[in-house]
């Protein structure tokens, strides 16, 4: 992402900060806490500001999570970024926000309300995240504020919740839910497009579509065992005790119920997802998924992901944009 930020003719410079080490051609980098760190000077001149850094991740728990570390940085940089003058900027959220219920629309749209889990400690701060997002931009008229909400992603470092989803689709109870898979590369990609259009407020970002339950099983080459409701949460939480597991029980929510996403606001704007959620589970999934498919299929999917290969996003990277004034 910040390789295709630093191509574009429009931009002069990019900034990345993180508490490691930034690489990428014609990138200036800074490793700062996000939290503690004077982010002043860093910020200088930034007309935009793409916002993607998280604490969460496999087996999160502990303080981050606790104090909300995630919300904390998201203020941080949302001050930050006033102070620099920036106008445009570019949030990463998730769609887990609108919540697993079983009256939610299939698709829905950015105007669904936010419901997020309450045992999903990642959803519940990401819609506090864009809370807090919506009031900053009521109060600093003339900016624009992006709110990313992308499906499952796959294919990188950072894919914990497709692990997730993984470790307790064998024990959630009845027929689960029909689900969406994004390529991480599709991801980068509309970063790029959200900040290039300036578009404001909730965005959705997943392939066009979603798996069926029959779909997406038959990309697994095992059967997966159903259990009662009770059952299939005392299991999972026996499992995430153990380590067994990279996330809360609360998960187990988001198999069972909907919450797969609309993209028309995002394709309205020049994005185009170059993988499949076939394709993206595929890619992002251990080998066994691939077995499971005829070698034909496989080589399809093959040269699928193989072209729409761009660049991987940081999930824990900040990146800011001063862009190159026309004459």
């Amino acid at each position: 992402m910040r390789a295709l930020l630093a191509e574009r003719d429009d931009v002069d410079s990019v900034v990345g900060i993180d508490l490691l080490a930034v690489n990428g051609h014609g990138v200036e980098a800074h490793r700062l806490d996000l939290v503690t760190a004077d982010l002043t000077e860093a910020f200088a001149g930034a007309d935009a500001v793409i916002h993607l850094a998280s604490a969460f991740g496999p087996r999160f728990e502990g303080p981050e999570v606790d104090d909300a570390v995630d919300v904390a940085m998201a203020r941080r940089v949302l001050e930050a970024a006033a102070e620099a003058g920036a106008t445009r900027v570019v949030l990463r959220s998730s769609a887990t926000v609108y919540g697993p219920w079983p009256n939610n629309a299939v698709p829905l749209t950015e105007e669904a309300p936010l419901r997020p889990h309450p045992d999903l400690a990642y959803a519940v701060q990401m819609a506090e995240i864009e809370r807090a997002a919506a009031d900053w931009s009521a109060d600093h008229p003339g900016t624009t504020v992006a709110r990313l909400r992308p499906a499952t992603v796959v294919g990188g470092e950072h894919d914990w919740l497709a692990q997730a989803l993984d470790a307790v689709s064998g024990l959630q109870p009845g027929d689960d839910a029909p689900a969406q898979y994004l390529h991480l590369e599709d991801l980068a990609a509309a970063v790029v497009v959200a900040f290039a259009a300036g578009l404001d407020g909730p965005v959705n970002v997943a392939p066009s579509g979603w798996l069926t339950p029959t779909e997406r099983r038959a990309l697994d080459p095992v059967p997966k065992l159903r259990l009662p409701e009770q059952a299939a949460l005392k299991a999972a939480d026996w499992r995430w005790k153990l380590g067994l597991a990279p996330t809360t029980p609360g998960v187990v929510a988001y198999a069972r119920h909907p919450w797969v996403v609309a993209n028309d606001q995002l394709v309205a704007a020049g994005w185009s997802a170059a993988n499949s959620n076939e394709e993206a589970y595929v890619a992002g999934h251990e080998a066994s998924a691939i077995e499971s498919i005829t070698p034909q299929r496989r080589q399809e999917l093959a040269l699928g992901v193989a072209a729409g290969a761009i660049v991987a996003v940081a999930g824990g990277v900040i990146a800011l944009v001063r862009r190159r004034r026309r004459s």
